[in-house]
C-alpha cells in the first residue's frame, strides 16, 4: 500500500470545468460562521426553551454541539484527504459506492436547498417588522406564504399571494454567487463581521442583567408527553437545536476553491464550529437569564428578551439589523453549498453535465447556481418556514452519520494513506458522532421520518431512471 494521499485523476473535468482557487482559511471560517449563525441564534433558541426544554436548552446546545464536534472531526479528515467539492456526498461516494453517494447527495439537498428557502422566509418576517418601525407596511398578501399547515395532510391556502421579500432576497444572493466566488466570499465575510459583532454586543450588554433564578427549575418536569420538558424534552430540544449548527459542513463544499485545502479546510470547519458554539451558549444563557423562558416562543426572541430590560432598549434596532444581515448570509451560504453539491454530482454523472458547466468569465457553476436559486425562490414564495424546515435536520443528521461510518471504513481499507489531518481517537470519535447524531435523529417526530421516506423514494426513482446509467465509478484512488 502506497503512503501517497488519495488523488483524483479526473480526465472528465476539463479546464473549463475547474473552479477558481481563491479562498484562504479566514474566508473558509467566515463561510462556516455565515451559515451557522442565523435562524438558530435569532429564532430557534426561544422556541425550544418555551416548548420543549426550558433552561435545559443549555444542555440541548451541549448535546448538539458534541454531535457536531465528533462529526466535524471526521469531516475535517475527509476534507483534507479528499479536497473536492461535494461535502459528505463526495466522501460517501469515495468510500461506499454509487448508491450511498447518491443517497447522501440527495439528502444534502434537504440541508442546503430547503434551508435556504426556510431561512429566506424567516428573513422576510424580520424584514417586515423592521420596515414597520419606520412606518412602512407591506401588504400582507405579499409578505406571507400562500400555503400553510403542519404537515402534508392539512396543507391549506392562506389567501396570501406570494412571499415577495423572500423571493427578492434569494434572487439577489443568487446573482451575487454567479458573479464570482471571491467577491461573494468578501461580501459574506462583511455580513458575518456585522452580525457577529451584534451578537457579541448583546451578550456583553445582557450578561450583567442575567438572573440565576430564571434558570430554575433547570430541567422542568415532563408534562406527560415525549418531548414536553424533562429529559425527553431536552433531547428533542437537541434535535431541533441541531438546526442551529447546520452550516459548518458548508466549508467542505468549497474544497475546489480553497488555496490550500489540505490545511485550510480543517481550520475552517473546526474554527467556525468552535466560535459558534461559544456564542450560542452565551446567547442562550443571556436570553433565559434576562426573561421568563415560558414567554420566548415568539418570532423575535432576542429583541423580545432585551425589551424586558428598560436600559437595553437601545439594542432592539441593532438586533433587528443583525437578524436581517445574519439570515441573509445564511441564505447566501446555503445557496452556495447547494450549487456546489449539484456541481459535484453532475461532474460524476449523477445529474446532467449542465450542472457542472463553469462560466468562462466568472469561473462559477452558473447554470447550477441559477437553477438552485430558481427552485429555492419558488419554495420560499409558496411555503411557510415550518413546512420547509421540517426535513432539514434529519437529512443532515443522516449525512453526518454516514461521514462517521465512512471515516472508519477508510481507516480499515486504506490504513497507510497519508492523511494531512487525522481525526483524533477515531475509534471513539466516529462512534460517538454516530451515537449523538443517531439519538438526535431518533428524537425527531414521526412525521419527519415519514417525509424522509417519501423524499428518499423520489430520490431512488431518479437514481435508477438516470443516475445509475450515467454515473461513473469513483475516481478517488491511491497512487
Amino acid at each position: 500500500m502506497s503512503d501517497a494521499a488519495l488523488t483524483q485523476p479526473d480526465p472528465v473535468v476539463a479546464e473549463e470545468h475547474e473552479l477558481h482557487r481563491s479562498l484562504g482559511p479566514v474566508h473558509l471560517t467566515m463561510i462556516g460562521i455565515g451559515c451557522i449563525i442565523g435562524a438558530g441564534i435569532f429564532v430557534i433558541t426561544g422556541t425550544v426553551a418555551a416548548q420543549h426544554a426550558g433552561p435545559s436548552v443549555l444542555l440541548s446546545f451541549v448535546i448538539a454541539a458534541l454531535g457536531c464536534l465528533f462529526s466535524g472531526l471526521c469531516y475535517a479528515e475527509f476534507a483534507a484527504l479528499i479536497p473536492a467539492s461535494g461535502s459528505a456526498y463526495t466522501y460517501a461516494y469515495a468510500t461506499m459506492g454509487r448508491f450511498i453517494g447518491w443517497f447522501i447527495g440527495w439528502n444534502l439537498i434537504l440541508e442546503y436547498l430547503f434551508s435556504a428557502s426556510a431561512v429566506a422566509v424567516g428573513w422576510s418576517g424580520y424584514f417586515g417588522d423592521f420596515l414597520t418601525r419606520f412606518g412602512l407596511h407591506l401588504p400582507a398578501a405579499f409578505m406571507n406564504a400562500p400555503v400553510a399547515g403542519t404537515g402534508p395532510a392539512d396543507l391549506h391556502m392562506t389567501g396570501a399571494l406570494i412571499n415577495m421579500p423572500a423571493v427578492i432576497l434569494i434572487v439577489l444572493m443568487t446573482t451575487l454567487l454567479v458573479v464570482g466566488i471571491r467577491e461573494s466570499a468578501n461580501f459574506n465575510a462583511a455580513m458575518v463581521v456585522v452580525k457577529t459583532a451584534i451578537v457579541v454586543l448583546v451578550i456583553a450588554a445582557g450578561l450583567p442583567f442575567a438572573m440565576p433564578s430564571h434558570l430554575e427549575p433547570f430541567i422542568p418536569p415532563n408534562q406527560g408527553h415525549f418531548g414536553q420538558f424533562g429529559i425527553s424534552g431536552m433531547m428533542m430540544g437537541a434535535g431541533l437545536i441541531f438546526f442551529s449548527y447546520i452550516g459548518f459542513d458548508s466549508v467542505s463544499v468549497a474544497a475546489q476553491e480553497a488555496k490550500n485545502p489540505q490545511r485550510d479546510l480543517p481550520i475552517g470547519i473546526l474554527a467556525s464550529l468552535g466560535i459558534c458554539t461559544v456564542l450560542y451558549m452565551l446567547m442562550a444563557f443571556v436570553l433565559i437569564g434576562i426573561s421568563d423562558w415560558r414567554e420566548l416562543d415568539v418570532s423575535n426572541p432576542v429583541s423580545f428578551a432585551v425589551s424586558k430590560i428598560a436600559s437595553l432598549g437601545w439594542l432592539i434596532l441593532p438586533i433587528n439589523l443583525g437578524a436581517i444581515i445574519g439570515l441573509a448570509s445564511v441564505v447566501f451560504v446555503s445557496l452556495y453549498g447547494q450549487s456546489r453539491i449539484f456541481y459535484a454530482m453532475a461532474r460524476d454523472g449523477f445529474l446532467p453535465k449542465a450542472f457542472a458547466a463553469v462560466h468562462p468569465g466568472f469561473r462559477t457553476p452558473h447554470i447550477g447556481t441559477i437553477v438552485t436559486g430558481a427552485v429555492a425562490a419558488i419554495l420560499a414564495a409558496v411555503f411557510p418556514l415550518d413546512v420547509l424546515a421540517d426535513l432539514v435536520s434529519i437529512g443532515t443528521l443522516l449525512a453526518f452519520v454516514v461521514v462517521c461510518i465512512g471515516i472508519m471504513m477508510l481507516r480499515v481499507q486504506k490504513p497507510d494513506v497519508k492523511r494531512p489531518f487525522r481525526t483524533p481517537f477515531v475509534w471513539f470519535t466516529a462512534p460517538a458522532g454516530i451515537l449523538f447524531c443517531g439519538a438526535m435523529a431518533y428524537s425527531l417526530s414521526e412525521a419527519t421520518w415519514i417525509r424522509l421516506v417519501i423524499w428518499t423514494a423520489i430520490g431512488v426513482v431518479i437514481f435508477f431512471a438516470y443516475g445509475i446509467r450515467h454515473a461513473q465509478k469513483s475516481k478517488w484512488t491511491v497512487n
